[in-house]
């Protein structure tokens, strides 16, 4: 059976993100996924598409928090709330860390998968950062990337080639109708479905004629 195309556009700024991804990476041979990492950026596809952030609604801000702690518990995924979540998602930002993304992806993709993770374990399980050159350094490293290739990759990140790739991936989801993180995009008889967010699996997998197993396959599933 040939390998179904999944494209996952996410920013690392995203806790929702890192659930979906943690649970897409467990159905990759399970559903035969050939799955391609889009990283974009957040901050404009909520800017394309006239969004704002939870944190802007103080009680939805509060329920937003709470609630992607007990999502962690339900996909088995560590997580810890950052001390300052709003300022690391919206004052700081993920723009370098993306950039760094997109040129791994251009240069060395079989590192993606594995330094996207470190980079979320950092920010969202350890309270590491993931803004400046020494945090993005570290998760690389520790992924397995040469240290001569992080440095110059870090230095390159401003390059007009590297933005130029994050703003064309940015767009690309703005074009299919994103408005927030992440986007998940398949298949469906020939026709492009996308879906958003961590808690639609089981809707993909019965659009893809497949079967949902619950976060974990293998194990009985909890929906």
């Amino acid at each position: 059976m040939s390998k179904r195309t999944v494209q996952f556009f996410y920013d690392v700024v995203s806790p929702y993100s890192l659930f979906a991804f943690e649970v897409l990476c467990r159905y990759k041979n399970v559903w035969n996924l050939d799955i391609k990492w889009r990283p974009f950026f957040l901050g404009g596809i909520m800017q394309g598409s006239g969004n704002k952030p939870p944190a802007a609604n103080p009680n939805k801000a509060i329920y937003t928090f709470k609630d992607s702690e007990r999502i962690a518990k339900y996909f088995d995924v560590p997580y810890k709330v950052p001390p300052d979540p709003t300022d690391f998602m919206f004052n700081n930002g993920s723009m370098t860390a993306q950039r760094f993304l997109c040129l791994v992806d251009m240069e060395r993709p079989e590192m993606l998968e594995q330094i996207t993770r470190e980079l979320w374990m950092r920010a969202w399980a350890r309270e590491q950062d993931i803004v400046q050159p020494d945090g993005i350094a570290a998760a690389a490293t520790a992924a397995g990337l040469p240290k001569d290739i992080t440095e110059s990759f870090l230095s390159r990140v401003k390059s007009d080639e590297v933005k130029k790739r994050l703003r064309d991936t940015t767009q690309e989801a703005l074009d299919l109708g994103a408005f927030g993180s992440p986007i998940i995009v398949f298949d469906v008889n020939g026709q492009k479905e996308w879906v958003f967010g961590c808690d639609r699996f089981p809707i993909m997998a019965h659009m893809m004629g497949l079967k949902w197993e619950g976060p974990k396959p293998g194990s009985p599933s909890k929906l």
